[in-house]
Parts: C-alpha cells; sequence; structure tokens
C-alpha cells in the first residue's frame, strides 16, 4: 500500500494561525476534487476557526471518560474506516486519554500514515522535543506534550506559519485568541513581546536548520558533489600564520556582496599533530572568525590540499580562500608545487580566491637537521652496548657456520645490526657500529682472512655503504624523537591553555588560574604577577632573588626566602611576571608568550573592570544628589513657603482676621506641613532602600484585606476603581504595611496620569507558584525611550508642577517590593496605556 503523504504547519506561539490555514489547505484541496474530512479540530472557541470547519464532513470524536470527566479524542478507527484521501489532524503533540490505541496523537497519524492516508497536521514550537527546555527557559512554562524530532524530520513537507509578535499580541488584546478573563494573564506571561520574538526566532532558525538538512541528505543520497550557489558559502584556508587575519578579512568581504553569505574557516591539522603552527596566532584568527559572524572548523588529514577540498565540498562552498605561498621561489622550484596550485587542480566548479600578503615569499628555510640531540643520552649508551655486545656474538655465529657461499647473509647480518643500533641510539653508536662492523668483516670474513686489509675498492664502498645507512637511519630516528617530542609538547601546551580557559569559565580568577597553571607546566617552585611592589596574584614560594634583593640571604617581603634564580617579563606596561625555580629553556619561551599576551588581556580586563567598579558609585551617587538638589529646591519650597506664609499670616498684628481667615490660614498651614512630612518620609525610605536597611515583616497576607484599606486611604469612590479579584487567590508572603503602600503608590500614580480614561483596573492572578497584581489604566502610557527610567528616584517624566511630588513613588514601590521578594514590572497596556505588575511569592508553597 502506498505510504501516505504528512504535511505539518509549525507555529511559534499559540494564535498565530495554524489551524486556520490547515482548515484553508483543506478548502483549497476540496476545490481541486480532493477527498477531504476533518479527523479531528481544536478550535478553543475561536469565531473564525469554527466558522472555516462549515461545509467540510467532520469525523464524530470518540467520548472517553477518565476520572468522572468525558473526554473528546480523534475516533482513530472510524477515520480508517471512513479512508479519506486527506485528514485533518489538530495538534499532533496531543496527549489522548487512558485507554485508547496509542498514546500520542503522533502515533495515531502514523497509523493513518501507514493506510496510504494524506496527514495535513499543526505543532508549536515549544512542542519539538529538542526545544522543550529551551523554551522553558525563555517563557518560564513547562510543556509536558512532546513530539520527537524524527516525527517532523520525516514529514514529507514542514511549513512555518508565521506572524509578527505584536500582530499577535494585537490579535489577543481584541480577544481572537483567548477569552477576555485570560487575557491580561496571557499578554504578561507567555506573550510578552520579548517572549514572542525569540520563539519566532526559534521556530524559523528549526526550520532553516531542518531545510539545509534535507539539503545536504539530498545531495549525499544522489551522489552530488559539485556545489549547488543556494548561497554563498566561502572558505577560508588558515595555516596558523600572520597571514590569518589577512585572509579572513577578504573571506568575509566577499561572503557580504551576497545576502545571507557565510564565512567558514577551516585549519588542517597533520594527523601526526606535529606541523608547527602558533597557536597564539591561530587563537587570535579563530575569535576573529566569530566576531565576523563566521565559524572555525579544524580537521585532521595527512594531504592538507585533499582535506581542504573535501571540507569545501562537504560544506557546499562556493569559495575557497588560501593564501599565497610563504616559501621562496627557491624552495618552490626545489619541493615542486605547492598547496596552492593542488587545490587549484582539485577544485573543480569551486571558485578558488589566492590572496596575496606580506608574509608571502619567506626566505629559503632548508637545513640539514640536527646531528643528535633529541636523543637521550640512556638512549646512546644503550645503542653503544648493543653494539659491543651484539657484535662479537654476531661475529661468533656467523663463523661458527661460515661457508664458502654465506659472505652474502654475513654482510646482511651486520648491515641488521647497524640499523637496529641506529634505531636504538642514533648516529654515534651507529657511526661506531659500521665502523665496527666493517673491520670485522674484513678480519673474519674476507681473503685474506685474519687481516685488516682494504686492497679493493668495493672493500672501501661497503664500508662506506655501512656508514651512509646507518647515518640514514640515525637521522630518521633522530626526526621522529625530535617530533614526538614536539607533539608531547604541544598536547601539554594546549592542556595548559584549555584547562586555564576551563578554570576562568567556571568563576576562577583569571590572574590566579595562569598564575598557578603556568607554575605547574614549567615546574617552577614559584610565580607571581607584581605590579609595583603590589603582588596581584602568586602561587608556591614567591622568592625574591639576589638580583633585586642585594644578597642570597634576604627574604621578600612576605618572608620567603631566596629559592633559586628569578626571571622577570614584563605584562604589559605596568606588571612583571616573576618566575621562581629554575631558568627556562628557549623551547620554554614560546609558550611563555602566549601565556603572556592571555596575562596582559586579564590584567587589561581587571583594570577595566576596577575602574568601572570604582565610577559606578561615585556616578549613581552624583545622579542622585543632582537630582535631590533639585526637588528640593522645587517641590519643598512651596509646602514649606506655604506654611511660612500661613503661619505669618495668623502673627501679623497690622490686619483684624475673621474666624473664617484664621480657619483658612490652620486648613493651608496643616496641609502644607503633612505635605512636607510625606516628602521627608519618603525621601527617608529611600535613602534605606538603597542603604539596604529596610525593615521587612513578611507574613501570610490575603489581598482581599490590602486593597481596601489602599482605596480608604486614596478615598476614591466605586467608579474611578475597577476590582478583578478571584475569590480563590491564594494567600502572599508580604509585608502587609508596604503592600498597602506599594498599592496606593501605583494607583495614585495611575488615577493622576489617566484621570479621564476609564477607571483604574486592580486585576490579580495565581502564575506558578506566586500571584501577580496589576494596576491597569488606559491612559497615555509611557514612552518606550523613557521606561527604563520610571523606576529610579527624582524621575517625573516632564511632570514639572508644584504637586506632583519627588518623582518617588514608583522607586519606593519597586524597593519594597523587592525587600518582599517580589518583582515590579511596567507592561504596555494593550491598546495604550500603562500595566503595573506586582510578582510576590504565594504562601502555599513555602
Amino acid at each position: 500500500m502506498k505510504q501516505g503523504r504528512l504535511r505539518v504547519l509549525l507555529g511559534a506561539a499559540p494564535g498565530v494561525g495554524k489551524t486556520y490555514a490547515m482548515l484553508e489547505e483543506g478548502r483549497r484541496l476540496r476545490s481541486e476534487g480532493r477527498d477531504v474530512v476533518v479527523a479531528v479540530v481544536e478550535t478553543h472557541g475561536r469565531a473564525a476557526t469554527r466558522a472555516m470547519t462549515l461545509g467540510f464532513e467532520i469525523v464524530p470524536r470518540l467520548r472517553v471518560a477518565h476520572r468522572g470527566v468525558e473526554l473528546e479524542e480523534m475516533d482513530l478507527d472510524a477515520v480508517l474506516a471512513r479512508a479519506p484521501q486527506v485528514a485533518l489532524v489538530d495538534e499532533l503533540a496531543h496527549t489522548n486519554a487512558p485507554g485508547l490505541a496509542h498514546e500520542k496523537r503522533w502515533r495515531d497519524v502514523e497509523t493513518l500514515l501507514d493506510a496510504g492516508i494524506d496527514v495535513i497536521s499543526t505543532v508549536n514550537i515549544q512542542h519539538i522535543e529538542s526545544l522543550n527546555d529551551v523554551v522553558q527557559q525563555i517563557t518560564g512554562v513547562p510543556q509536558r506534550e512532546t513530539v520527537p524530532d524524527a516525527v517532523l524530520r520525516d514529514a514529507d513537507q514542514i511549513e512555518v506559519v508565521d506572524l509578527a509578535p505584536q500582530a499577535l499580541r494585537d490579535r489577543l488584546s481584541a480577544g481572537v485568541v483567548y477569552p477576555a478573563a485570560r487575557i491580561d494573564a496571557a499578554l504578561s506571561n507567555y506573550f510578552r513581546l520579548g517572549n514572542l520574538t525569540a520563539l519566532r526566532e526559534l521556530a524559523l532558525l528549526w526550520l532553516a536548520d531542518e531545510v539545509d538538512s534535507s539539503l545536504q541528505r539530498y545531495r549525499s543520497e544522489h551522489g552530488i558533489g559539485q556545489k549547488w550557489e543556494a548561497r554563498e558559502r566561502v572558505v577560508v584556508a588558515l595555516t596558523g600564520g600572520p597571514e590569518g587575519e589577512t585572509l579572513l578579512r577578504r573571506g568575509s568581504r566577499i561572503a557580504a556582496r551576497s545576502a545571507g553569505g557565510q564565512l567558514l574557516a577551516v585549519h588542517v591539522t597533520n594527523q601526526d599533530g606535529l606541523r608547527s603552527i602558533d597557536p597564539a596566532a591561530l587563537s587570535a584568527q579563530r575569535a576573529l572568525v566569530e566576531s565576523l559572524g563566521g565559524t572555525f572548523h579544524q580537521v585532521v588529514g595527512s594531504d592538507i590540499p585533499e582535506a581542504l577540498v573535501q571540507f569545501a565540498r562537504a560544506s557546499n562552498a562556493t569559495q575557497l580562500v588560501i593564501g599565497v605561498s610563504r616559501r621562496s621561489r627557491l624552495a618552490a622550484l626545489v619541493t615542486g608545487a605547492g598547496i596552492g596550485a593542488t587545490v587549484i587542480r582539485e577544485s573543480g566548479d569551486i571558485d578558488v580566491h589566492i590572496v596575496t600578503h606580506a608574509a608571502a615569499g619567506g626566505r629559503l628555510r632548508m637545513r640539514l637537521p640536527e646531528i643528535g640531540g633529541s636523543l637521550t643520552t640512556r638512549r646512546r649508551v644503550l645503542g653503544t652496548a648493543i653494539a659491543l655486545a651484539f657484535g662479537p656474538l654476531l661475529t661468533w655465529l656467523l663463523t661458527t657456520f661460515r661457508s664458502d657461499d654465506s659472505i652474502t647473509s654475513d654482510v646482511l647480518a651486520y648491515q641488521l645490526l647497524v640499523v637496529v643500533v641506529a634505531l636504538v641510539g642514533g648516529i654515534w653508536p651507529a657511526l661506531f657500529a659500521a665502523v665496527l662492523s666493517g673491520v670485522t668483516l674484513d678480519f673474519f670474513f674476507v681473503d685474506p682472512l685474519y687481516t685488516v686489509t682494504v686492497d679493493e675498492p668495493l672493500h672501501l664502498l661497503a664500508l662506506l655503504l655501512y656508514i651512509v645507512i646507518a647515518v640514514l637511519v640515525s637521522i630518521v630516528v633522530d626526526q621522529a624523537a625530535r617530533r614526538s617530542r614536539a607533539a608531547r609538547r604541544s598536547a601539554a601546551e594546549s592542556e595548559l591553555i584549555a584547562g586555564v580557559a576551563g578554570e576562568v569559565l567556571r568563576g576562577q580568577d583569571a590572574l590566579q588560574a595562569f598564575v598557578t597553571r603556568t607554575r605547574e607546566a614549567f615546574g617552577l617552585t614559584g610565580v607571581r604577577i607584581v605590579v609595583g611592589e603590589r603582588v596581584l596574584a602568586s602561587d608556591g614560594e614567591p622568592a625574591v632573588s639576589s638580583a633585586s634583593a642585594g644578597s642570597s640571604d634576604s627574604p621578600d617581603s612576605s618572608g620567603s626566602p631566596l629559592d633559586g634564580p628569578v626571571d622577570r617579563v614584563p605584562v604589559g606596561e605596568r606588571a612583571v611576571l616573576e618566575l621562581h625555580g629554575r631558568p627556562l629553556q628557549s623551547s620554554d619561551r614560546r609558550l611563555l608568550g602566549i601565556i603572556v599576551t592571555q596575562l596582559a588581556s586579564a590584567l587589561e580586563n581587571a583594570d577595566l573592570e576596577q575602574t568601572a567598579r570604582e565610577m559606578a558609585p561615585l556616578a549613581a551617587a552624583d545622579r542622585v544628589r543632582t537630582a535631590l538638589l533639585a526637588a528640593v529646591g522645587h517641590d519643598l519650597r512651596r509646602p514649606l513657603a506655604s506654611a511660612t506664609a500661613a503661619l505669618t499670616g495668623l502673627r501679623s498684628t497690622t490686619g483684624i482676621l475673621t474666624p473664617a481667615d484664621r480657619e483658612e490660614l490652620f486648613d493651608t498651614a496643616e496641609t502644607s506641613l503633612g505635605q512636607l512630612t510625606r516628602l521627608l518620609t519618603d525621601l527617608l525610605d529611600v535613602s534605606r532602600v538603597q542603604a539596604g536597611a529596610l525593615a521587612v515583616t513578611l507574613a501570610d497576607v490575603d489581598l482581599l484585606d490590602v486593597v481596601p484599606a489602599a482605596l480608604e486611604e486614596l478615598d476614591v469612590g466605586p467608579s474611578a476603581v475597577e476590582l478583578d479579584l478571584p475569590a480563590e487567590l491564594p494567600a502572599m508572603r508580604a509585608d502587609p504595611v508596604l503592600l498597602e503602600r506599594v498599592l496606593v503608590n501605583l494607583l495614585a500614580n495611575a488615577l493622576k496620569h489617566a484621570p479621564s480614561s476609564g477607571p483604574v483596573v486592580v486585576a490579580a492572578s495565581a502564575f506558578l507558584s506566586g500571584v501577580q497584581i496589576r494596576v491597569i489604566d488606559r491612559g497615555p502610557g509611557v514612552p518606550i525611550d523613557r521606561r527604563e527610567d520610571i523606576f529610579v528616584p527624582f524621575q517625573r517624566l516632564g511632570d514639572t508642577d508644584n504637586t506632583t511630588g519627588l518623582g518617588l513613588g514608583l522607586a519606593l514601590s519597586k524597593g519594597f517590593v523587592e525587600g518582599m521578594g517580589g518583582t515590579l514590572e511596567y507592561e504596555e497596556t494593550p491598546g495604550g496605556g500603562s500595566t503595573f505588575v506586582v510578582a510576590l511569592q504565594a504562601a502555599a508553597v513555602l
């Protein structure tokens, strides 16, 4: 039976129109004569979606009783019996009621596909199994219903039903997605603008990755090796040399010329890992790649041109950027065609850019390997011992079984001895074994016997061949030993740098991590970083050398005695890295240079952080001081002047005051002094909040007890404030006095800025493990560029009248809420206005 085809409509969030689009597609297929039925559609009470189902044949749902509740599920058997050409199955991630054939609806869909029925289904990005935890981190809402990625990737067609985040919020505000009772909570939580933007990007990126994987899979299945220019992919080959930065910037410009161009940098490492590179330069180039928006890759291969071209083809590259060879013309002439010529020959339809650079055509680097030096003394002694021990033993064996025809085997046996000695001890034991073997052969096996006479040129040639063989084998052994040592050292250097990076990422102090690792790597007794007389970081025994202390017996500043020579290396312009214990070899200097470069960066970062920390309190204090002076000069002067004028009038003896006049002056003085008291109280409260000295007494508080008290203090009528407080709302952990002051401040702010735009709404709802209180007005709202300032003290968003206060209400409210362990945030009211959301912990979870 022909397998059915699956088409999935993917959405970033509920309400983007997946079900509506599915029904639209069903109508289009019906108009083309296809047999389409609705297997299951969830309208969620949306009128537009319900209207789209009209005219469709709808398979009746199966009713299942579970724990006293009757659930409606898709009737799989009925759909199979109906056997339509196309079935519309909504919500692919849905979990079926217990007792049905399958636990998940996507299993039902697989059964329909196996029966040859085409299926159109829907799913949200939060239900994809691999993205479930990412979505929870973004939205804070766990999703229990998921679909395996493999199910979606096996679909014949995946489409994103896209809707701009603000357009979705507008649909939600208009009541298209959820009923009115759920709109405010949804807008304030899951459907925040930032959440929707992140979910939309996640959906588009997941689909883009799926499209790219499908393209690669198709090319692989059909054996397509040539490039497909779906978009420009520029591969830059890095050697670890100084030309890398030039190549990367050229590659970035090439990728930028085409919309959506991709930059990939690749470094090919020899399989033996012994090719000499500059780790510091390669690390800097890797950082540059990432800053240019590209990706860095490292591959291993013995044939660098072949590995480079294979990587470019596997990445579907359209451009390949390589540098001009750093070898001189003489070196290229001696060693033959370089990497560039081979890459051009093998690249096929991939365009190759050969970029010149400052390091091109360097000096000739051809020299013979050093003789000796790479093998240990122990190995050289062992090689000599083998020559002395096995030479006589071999001679005894060969003379015992000597015959007229054995001269060839005798020569080969001594040659084998020379090779073995060369492999073990290197060139000097091998030369000794070669000369000894030649003399022994001439003495015991060449006529005239028992004499050392070189009267035949062939005998002399044989001795020279022994020496040449010994030299060649020993050179190979020397190179192998040298490269083995280089490999071990490179691995140790990489481990050192990786270890320091890991410790820094885990939160350890960067300077201390570098100091500790440096002492361990070089086997020193102590390492420290010094700026002037101040030690920034140290590890081990930080001794002071005789050069700096004047004598070998003088202690350092910490009382430590001298412990070997001290090597001082400048780090930046001010600091010095002191190394104690032993002088470093020249081979250690390269790694030390890398460490010093990283230390200089770490010191610079530390200095910048310290400067920022020192300046932040000063800047904050200066802002508060300036605002306080302006506020005191403006807002405190009016009530003080009014009270003074009233009292002066009462004491005046020049005129006759009526009882009504005197009562009015008393009222003016009382009102002004009351305003002055409240302003000073707010100033003291702000200072306590900023100093962290706010006294908070937490208790289980019922919001229904706090709101009436706040309304009574504000003395507002029922027409000014509308309450939406559920009776089943859980209690909160809060300070009742502070919470009342928070509500008073928020309500006063809302009533002041929206006096004629309808009532202010106070709504509350339970969310996760807390309770959220919303104070909603329909006023002018807050401009986007000023929203970061609304909780800053002395900010009044342009108010200049003398009745607005010091601008401390919102700052105090935020400080009070955070002191109670909660949060206070601003949101734009859908349709215009301001919404302040107070989130506190519910008492039930404690």
